[in-house]
Parts: C-alpha cells; sequence; structure tokens
C-alpha cells in the first residue's frame, strides 16, 4: 500500500540525483524553484521508504495563454519500486491540490524516453522534441485539469 504526501524539498534529492542525474553532482539536483512562493513536493512511501518525488511550482512556458500553469519537475521513482502506481498516484494526489486552488493547467519538460508514460496520464504533445543539456532529448507536454 502506498502512502502519498507532501514532502520537505530536501526530502526529493538523493532520489532526484541517483534516478534523473547520476552522473551530476548532488548539487545539481537542487532547483531554485524547490523553495519558490507555492511550490510544493510530493513523495511516495512504500512500507515506510520514500521511493518516488515529484515537485511543483508556478512556472509559465510561454506558448500557453493560460494565466496560472503549474510546472511538473523531477518526477523519478527508485528503479526497484516501478510498477507500483507511485508516479500516478503522486499526479492524481498533485492534481486535486491544485485543482482546490482553481488551478488547472499542468505542464512539463519531459525526457522523450517516458514521454508514452506521460500520454498515459492524460499530457499531451506540444511542439517538437529539443536537447535539454546535459539531460539529452526532451518534449513539451501539458496536461487540462478540468
Amino acid at each position: 500500500m502506498l502512502e502519498i504526501r507532501k514532502v520537505n524539498p530536501e526530502m526529493t534529492y538523493s532520489i532526484r540525483h541517483s534516478v534523473l542525474r547520476p552522473h551530476q553532482t548532488f548539487e545539481d539536483c537542487k532547483y531554485d524553484t524547490d523553495y519558490a512562493d507555492n511550490a510544493f513536493h510530493v513523495g511516495a512511501f512504500y512500507q515506510g521508504k520514500l521511493i518516488s518525488v515529484a515537485s511543483f511550482c508556478v512556472e509559465k512556458y510561454p506558448d500557453f495563454s493560460i494565466e496560472i500553469q503549474y510546472r511538473l519537475r523531477a518526477m523519478a521513482t527508485l528503479d526497484s519500486f516501478r510498477y507500483l502506481g507511485a508516479g500516478r498516484s503522486i499526479v492524481n494526489y498533485a492534481e486535486k491540490l491544485l485543482k482546490e486552488q482553481d488551478i488547472n493547467f499542468l505542464w512539463c519538460k519531459g525526457r522523450t524516453t517516458v514521454q508514452e508514460y506521460y500520454k498515459k496520464l492524460g499530457f499531451k504533445i506540444h511542439g517538437e522534441v529539443f536537447d535539454y543539456p546535459p539531460i539529452g532529448p526532451h518534449i513539451i507536454m501539458y496536461k487540462k485539469l478540468i
């Protein structure tokens, strides 16, 4: 059984590092947006162990005319705990929080290797694939929260 709840930014760093940026420094896993106003972080716990994280912050992507937009950043699940539904549970939890604040637009810069996963969560592709140094090919994806 998964427990989904808000977590402190510091709790996300080790999973960000091991899953998303293992060839970079630990410091590279700390983002300026982690402590921004209205930012929040969500974790999934399995048998008391933090296994998956994601961060959410107010950030406007210029191509979208929606006034208040939230960006999903650094969603990651430890490899040995994939397929438990942790990522989906985190996104569902965050979407509920956002809807309660009348926020209805979420977007991300998703790695192309996981774009099919984001599609399963209801995200749509926007634009073309681009390089996001030093991580690699990404695509903008978005979701209207209705």
